[in-house]
Formats: C-alpha cells, structure tokens, sequence
C-alpha cells in the first residue's frame, strides 16, 4: 500500500529518473505529513515520511510503523491502516531509542515529524528541577471524534495559586495548584484532587475544561488541588506508597478544609490519575475511604507489584479485602497492549481484570474502552465525561 501521492514518483526513483527522489520529497514537503488517504472498512491509510541517514527509522507511541528506506535515496516511507476515528501521538526514533523528543526541531535520535505542522509540547514543571520540555506529533484522522468543552464562547475562569503544604508523613513540603471556580465562594465546595498537577493542567487542559463544564451546568463547582511531583521522584512516591496516601488523605485535604472551607462529605471529595497517577488515585481511595468516595483513572498502572511484589497487588486487595465505598470511573486505550516494565503484563490487560474484581465485588462502576493509546490527547477528551459520570448535577 503506497500512497498515490508519491508511488508513482517511488516508481520514477527505482527506475533512476532525474530529480524524482527530489521531486519526492518535494511533494512530502509540500503535502504535509502525513499523508492521509481514504482506506477500506471505516480505516485511513497513513504514510509516514522521513528523509536522513539512519540505520533504521520507526513510528513509535500511539501509532507503530517500520520505515522502509528508499534504495539509492535517503527517503524512507510507512503507509499503515489505522482507524479513520484515531487521535493520538508518535513521534519518530532511530535505533533502539525510545525517549519522547526533548525539542521539536525534527532532528535527532528521536523527534518529532519534520513534515507534520502539528507539534505536542509537554511543559516542564518550572517548580521540578529534573523536569524537561517533551514533544510528539499529533496524528488525527478524518474521523476522530470531537472535543467540544475546549472551546467556545467566553465563560468565567477560575483562578490558580501555587502552595506548599506541609507534610510529616514525606518528611517535607510538597507544591500544589490550587484552582478555585469563578464567582462562588469556596466554603462548602467538593474537592478534587488531581495527581501529576502541572502536566494535566498545562496538556489535559484541565482548569478550561472545569471553567465550561460549571458554566453550563454539568458539574458543580469545586475546588481542584493539582498535586506536584518531581519527576525524578515520581516513581518512589506515587503508586502504592503509604506515606504518600497518609499525605494526601490525612495532611492535604485538612490542610484545603483549614483553607477553604471545603466539605468533609466523601460523596462529593475524589481523586484523579492518570497511568501511576491513576493507580495512585485508586488506592488512596481505597486507604481512605472515609474522605473520599470517587475515584476517576485513566489508563492506571495496575500492573504495579506492591511492597511483597506481588503482581498487580492493588487488584487483589479490591478482590480480598471488604468493599469500600467507592464509586470509580475506568477507562484504557484499546491499543494499550504492548508489555509493561520488566515484563508486566499491558495496561489493557490489567485494567480489563481491575474492571472484573471491580463487578464481581458490586462496585459502582463506570468503565471504558477507548480507541487510542497511552496519551494525553485521549484522557483530554474523556476527562469530562468522567467528571460528569463522578460529580454531575
């Protein structure tokens, strides 16, 4: 399957035609990458194009492709069949490199899609030292669905205030974001705490989303703390450490009720992840259900041993131990299966059987499979839905 665009211009190359491997890439350049064509059975066809000296050149994250590299030329190409309704990130890696882009220049072991206008920045948090900008490219097909609480006419935006709370139980400070809602007073207000703050502030877009979704009713206003973790320390604190549920259940929400005069009421007090935001989320919940009563995961780690490392420990637990009280929202990437660190099993496969301890056991339970990856461009869309399924009025 090649791409009408430039097969026959492929067909000039190997027949050592003058100029066709400039000609080609000139074409690539000027229709944009990458190209996309109608396919069979509701799919798009998708070309990928590079150009430069490699050993080899693959699309990795959201979307997986093998270059092929042009004989005689430095032109490599892809065409790939994937559903026309996909949105979702990539980015291109040389070797056996498997790092998202540190810039969006379009050069090195890995980057992002010279030929696509569309880049994806992941702010660094400017409060984490070890933190760095990452980049992907934006691959959205004819049909992907769309996003409709991002924009619109004008509504009122809440505020957002750095602090540092105080913790005994991580021996130190830790930085939040607090997003207060427009034109209520905050006494009394839901809290919702949102692990991985600045990168679901800055990419999922989250305060926009919460502005529009309380303008039109669909949720009540709440307070959002948006929590901060240094990305070097990310995988010692979250996940299923106790020190760092006590601080979240014990230290962080009396801290907002001193603050704000936020509810103690569980029903309307929850936690949000996503990937080892989503399973850290899951079980503080699970700790400490007399403060919080709802749980949204996106993609959750559930593949995490626990501290005898035991296999998706935190499942077997739900499937043991008395039912908590506590309503959840679950959802995955129905492309999520490739395997996890160490060999874990992918995230489909461990969310699916979360999803079944969590039935068995008559938790409320809203659970979804959606068409995508492990990306932000995806939690971004369901996250109101979510948040309307978990607090709507």
């Amino acid at each position: 399957m090649i791409d009408d665009r430039i097969g026959a211009l492929l067909d000039d190359v190997r027949a050592g035609t003058p100029d066709a491997a400039a000609r080609l890439w000139k074409t690539a350049e000027t229709e944009g990458g990458p190209l996309i064509s109608p396919g069979p059975g509701g799919t798009s066809l998708v070309t990928f194009c590079w150009r430069g000296e490699a050993g080899t050149a693959t699309v990795r994250w959201g979307a997986e492709a093998t270059l092929e590299r042009t004989p005689g030329t430095d032109f490599w190409h892809a065409t790939v069949a994937l559903p026309s309704r996909l949105r979702t990130l990539y980015y291109l890696s040389h070797g056996d490199a498997a790092v998202s882009p540190y810039d969006d220049t379009g050069v090195g072991d890995t980057h992002v899609d010279p030929l696509n206008p569309r880049p994806f920045l992941f702010p660094r948090d400017p409060f984490d030292p070890t933190d760095r900008d990452c980049w992907a490219s934006v691959l959205e097909l004819p049909d992907a669905p769309p996003e409709p609480w991002l924009t619109g006419p004008p509504v009122p935006t809440g505020t957002l205030t750095p602090a540092d709370v105080d913790s005994a139980a991580l021996s130190g400070p830790r930085h939040i974001t607090v997003y207060r809602p427009a034109g209520v007073p905050t006494h009394g207000l839901g809290t919702l705490v949102v692990f991985d703050g600045h990168l679901v502030q800055h990419v999922l877009r989250l305060p926009t989303l919460l502005d529009r979704l309380i303008a039109a009713g669909r949720v009540p206003p709440m307070i959002v703390l948006f929590v901060h973790v240094e990305d070097a320390a990310r995988d010692a604190e979250l996940g299923t450490n106790p020190a760092y549920a006590e601080f979240v259940a014990r230290e962080l929400i009396p801290w907002a009720r001193h603050e704000f005069g936020t509810t103690p009421d569980p029903a309307r007090t929850g936690l949000a992840g996503v990937s080892l935001g989503g399973l850290t989320a899951t079980h503080v919940a699970f700790t400490a259900p007399d403060v919080f009563s709802r749980v949204l995961s996106h993609s959750g780690s559930y593949w995490r041993p626990g501290p005898d490392g035991e296999p998706e420990w935190l499942t077997s637990r739900f499937a043991a131990l008395p039912r908590a009280d506590l309503r959840l929202y679950v959802d995955v990437g129905d492309r999520e299966t490739m395997l996890g660190p160490a060999g874990a099993p992918p995230q489909l496969d461990v969310n699916r059987r979360f999803r079944d301890v969590l039935h068995a056991r008559g938790y409320p339970l809203s659970y979804r499979e959606y068409l995508g990856g492990h990306d932000y461009v995806n939690w971004r869309r369901l996250f109101p839905d979510a948040l309307t399924g978990l607090f709507g009025l």
